[in-house]
């Protein structure tokens, strides 16, 4: 089995490790790192479970080899909540209740998260499309929307407060 060192961002802690050419990254994140946030559902990028964000784009981590992130900046939903303390899409996804039971909730926050990191005002079209590759399998989307919107909602009175 081939081994490779990469070099690579996670949670903004710079790592170079020694990975099998075929270690898949959310193998990686669970196995190596103790990240396991990130979870494993389909295992054929269906279901969107494993979502994380590589270079701030949403990226299933059950179909990426980690070899194809060498340089890049990997962030998983253990990056999130700061100090002890969850972020605000975290805390909106609580308080509306949009985690119901909790397994396809880190890929959903996370492509949520990416949605807010390019679009911090987005209409639902947007955050249905958004969400669109993430499969919960308890209910509707109501309350994960719901979530995605009252996070926005929350970053647009923090952003006009700091103005």
């Amino acid at each position: 089995m081939a081994k490779r060192i990469v070099q690579l961002t996670v949670n903004g802690r710079v790592r170079e490790d020694a990975v099998a050419d075929h270690t898949l990254l959310v193998e990686y994140l669970r196995d190596q790192l103790g990240l396991t946030g990130a979870k494993r559902g389909c295992d054929g990028g269906e279901c969107g479970a494993c979502t994380v964000l590589v270079d701030g784009q949403p990226r299933l981590s059950c179909i990426t080899l980690v070899c194809r992130c060498e340089g890049c900046d990997i962030r998983t939903i253990e990056h999130l909540a700061q100090e002890g303390s969850l972020s605000v899409l975290q805390s909106a996804f609580h308080e509306k209740l949009g985690t119901q039971c909790g397994f396809c909730t880190p890929g959903m926050i996370m492509a949520a998260q990416a949605l807010l990191l390019r679009n911090p005002d987005p209409n639902e079209e947007e955050i249905r499309t958004a969400l669109s590759g993430n499969i919960c399998r308890c209910t509707g989307y109501v309350k994960i929307i719901e979530s995605v919107q009252a996070a926005a909602a929350q970053l647009a009175l923090t952003a006009k407060a700091a103005a």
